[in-house]
């Protein structure tokens, strides 16, 4: 049964931090928009359909697509430059691929050095044909990162105008801090939906509302494990969330959705898809909340057990 969106849905505004950026509350990914294979005019297209939903935040990394994504997103928007003002661009860096694009690669590994972060910024603007990120993210923490050197390079990337912003990705809470004292980051983005709820337990999520920082949330679907049959507990909490869905007259995502945003450290779940319907599936979750005995039923569900 195909969903009808009403003409007027529109994803709210959030801010990620005191001193943040404002992004879209969701945030469409751009990880596999290599295998969606568009045109440059396709791509312009679905960009031009996020932004009247007003998803207008698109998140990247230098490694996406095996170094591609962000290229395959900057041929599309050169051909309209000027919804560059509409959007706000996040990027990552610090993972360097065994990759033919890179013959230079010996072995996969980390790398946060000044040197590193600087070059990985060039690189993305020339490929997203910009002159600026909104926002830029550590992607990984590196056994080998000095955490004064990266404030260093973020201060030089942001004196520059290069870079708006700084946020980290997959960093624990104490990771987080470490850095965000020596330079105001303003996200976390981290994996989690109702089949990975760590960060609701491991205080990444109880750190990062402390200190009023907003996480970005990846995989908000499970990779579509939430949709795949073969697994009794995953089973059995597709089938509490689809009575929840049901009940409410809201498509399945959308309550995934809604169920991660309720979460008092707001945080802003992104999309993987080139469908468009799925991204707007995701902001209808924007416009509705759970009563907590839902959000408890699917948390529930999600553990397998009650809560003590």
């Amino acid at each position: 049964m195909s969903h009808v969106f009403p003409a007027s849905l529109q994803a709210p505004r959030s801010r990620l931090s005191g001193n943040g950026p404002e992004l879209s509350r969701i945030v469409a990914g751009m990880w596999r928009i290599g295998e969606w294979n568009m045109s440059a005019q396709q791509r312009l297209a679905f960009i031009e359909q996020c932004l009247a939903l007003g998803v207008s935040s698109f998140d990247h990394a230098d490694i996406y697509g095996d170094y591609s994504a962000e290229g395959l997103f900057g041929e599309a928007l050169a051909l309209q430059p000027g919804l560059r003002d509409r959007m706000e661009l996040v990027s990552k860096c610090g993972i360097k691929l065994l990759s033919p694009h890179r013959p230079g690669h010996a072995i996969q590994h980390y790398d946060t050095s000044a040197a590193h972060i600087t070059s990985s910024v060039e690189h993305s603007l020339r490929q997203l044909q910009t002159d600026r990120l909104d926002l830029l993210l550590i992607h990984r923490p590196d056994p080998l990162m000095d955490f004064d050197e990266i404030a260093g390079a973020f201060t030089q990337l942001q004196q520059a105008g290069k870079v708006l912003h700084f946020g980290v990705s997959n960093f624990s809470r104490h990771q987080f801090e470490c850095l965000h004292r020596r330079f105001p980051l303003v996200t976390n983005q981290v994996e989690c939906s109702p089949l990975h709820v760590a960060p609701l337990f491991d205080e990444t999520f109880d750190g990062l509302q402390d200190v009023g920082v907003a996480p970005m949330i990846w995989s908000p679907l499970a990779g579509g494990r939430l949709f795949q049959s073969g697994d009794a507990n995953v089973e059995n909490l597709r089938n509490v969330i689809k009575q929840i869905a049901d009940q409410l007259q809201r498509p399945f995502a959308s309550v995934v959705f809604a169920w991660i945003m309720q979460l008092p450290c707001r945080p802003l779940p992104l999309t993987g898809t080139g469908r468009i319907e799925a991204v707007g599936v995701a902001v209808e979750g924007t416009q509705f909340s759970l009563s907590r005995s839902d959000w408890f039923a699917i948390l529930r569900a999600a553990r397998g057990h009650e809560v003590a």
